[in-house]
Formats: structure tokens, C-alpha cells, sequence
């Protein structure tokens, strides 16, 4: 991912974070798409130096990060004039290779902000799966601002962040699928757990998503 410190409990700052845009890169063939946020790790910001404003600055900065990609996105290469952000240009080549440009996810689940930009400006949320009561507030929320901003709640797609193992617990996770697919949640987010991760992603491959598909 795009952090510069590993995440704390992975073994914090200590630990290897791999730069990912390169291979990533390589191996997308046009299914990459733009996961971005308002920032949250202070503590790679502080290490580094950068610059960790207050969060109402670091929404601000998100939102017109957001336009200057659409923007890059779009016909128009000229200036980009806002509060925080100036560009002389906004030239992007290569260009993009999906249409019209790649996919806007927003990760977060706050109400009053996060959900309002992925109504406004994003094809894809990330919520927290914390249970299927939250996830199934949050995406109201959601439904809610589309509604005032006149944009498409069934066009966007919905995904969830588990912490939980799946390869630990099969039937666990199968009963919470249920649930969350009930809700139209599309996508799921796993990651590795303990010191082998490929053993892990062979046996999640095998023995989990063959079920989940029959969900």
C-alpha cells in the first residue's frame, strides 16, 4: 500500500513496507483503480516530516485532490486553481488506461464527510466490517446522499475491510458473507495472517472461495 511506515501492528516502522505502485503497475492491465483517503497514520508523518494538518484541512485536501484527477482524467489539461492545491497543468500521459478514467474508491466509513465524497465523486466505498448492523447504517448513509446529490447509490460498488481470518474460521466468515451480501456489499478485503502468506492465500484459494462462491 501507499505508506511510507509498515503498519503498526504489523511490526511498525522496523518491519519492511514494500513500495507497491511498480509492481502494480505491471501486473494491473487496466484493473488498477484509485484507493485514496484524508490520511489517518500521524505517526509516518511526523517521522518524515510531512506535513499532518488538522483533519477539516486534510478533507479540504482530499476533495481537491479528487478534481485535479478528474481533471488529469478529462479533456482539459489547463490550470487547476484551488485553496490548497495550483497547477499550471494537469497533464496526464501516459494516459489512463480504463474509460472514462480508473475506478474511485474512498475508504472510510465517517458520515458527515468521507460518505458524501463517495457519493459526489467515487465508484467504490470501503467501510469497516465491524458487523452487519454498522455496515448496513453507514450504507444508508450513503443512499442518503446520493439521494441529494442526485448521483446513482446502485452504481457505486461496496466493499468492506474483515480483520478476521477467514482461513481461520471458514463457517464463521460464510455466516457473515450472508449477511453482507444481503446488504449488496460487492467486495471483500482479507489480508495475510501469520508468518506464511503464501500458505495462507493457497488455502483461502482453495478451500474458502470455492464456498464463498456458492453464497
Amino acid at each position: 500500500m501507499d505508506h511510507w511506515f509498515q503498519m503498526e501492528d504489523l511490526g511498525g516502522p522496523e518491519q519492511p513496507m514494500l513500495e507497491g505502485y511498480t509492481t502494480l503497475g505491471r501486473l494491473s492491465r487496466g484493473r488498477a483503480l484509485l484507493g485514496i483517503g484524508a490520511a489517518w497514520y500521524e505517526r509516518e508523518h511526523a517521522g518524515l516530516g510531512v506535513p499532518f494538518p488538522p483533519m477539516s484541512e486534510r478533507f479540504e485536501r482530499l476533495e481537491e485532490a479528487l478534481r485535479v484527477c478528474l481533471q488529469m482524467w478529462g479533456p482539459e489539461d489547463g490550470p487547476y486553481e484551488g485553496t490548497h492545491y495550483r497547477l499550471v497543468e494537469t497533464v496526464n500521459v501516459p494516459a489512463a488506461y480504463g474509460e472514462p478514467h480508473p475506478p474511485i474508491l474512498i475508504g472510510g466509513s465517517g458520515e458527515r464527510k468521507t460518505l458524501r465524497l463517495v457519493a459526489q465523486y467515487a465508484q467504490m466505498c470501503n467501510l469497516f466490517g465491524e458487523s452487519t448492523e454498522v455496515v448496513a447504517h453507514k450504507l444508508d448513509v450513503l443512499r442518503g446522499h446520493c439521494e441529494r446529490l442526485g448521483t446513482d447509490y446502485d452504481a457505486i460498488e461496496k466493499s468492506i475491510v474483515l480483520a478476521a481470518d477467514p482461513a481461520g474460521d471458514p463457517d464463521g466468515l460464510l455466516r457473515d458473507m450472508e449477511g453482507y451480501a444481503a446488504l449488496g456489499v460487492d467486495t471483500v478485503c482479507v489480508g495475510p495472517a501469520g508468518e506464511d502468506p503464501v500458505a495462507w492465500t493457497t488455502a483461502v484459494c482453495e478451500h474458502v472461495v470455492p464456498r464463498l462462491d456458492a453464497v
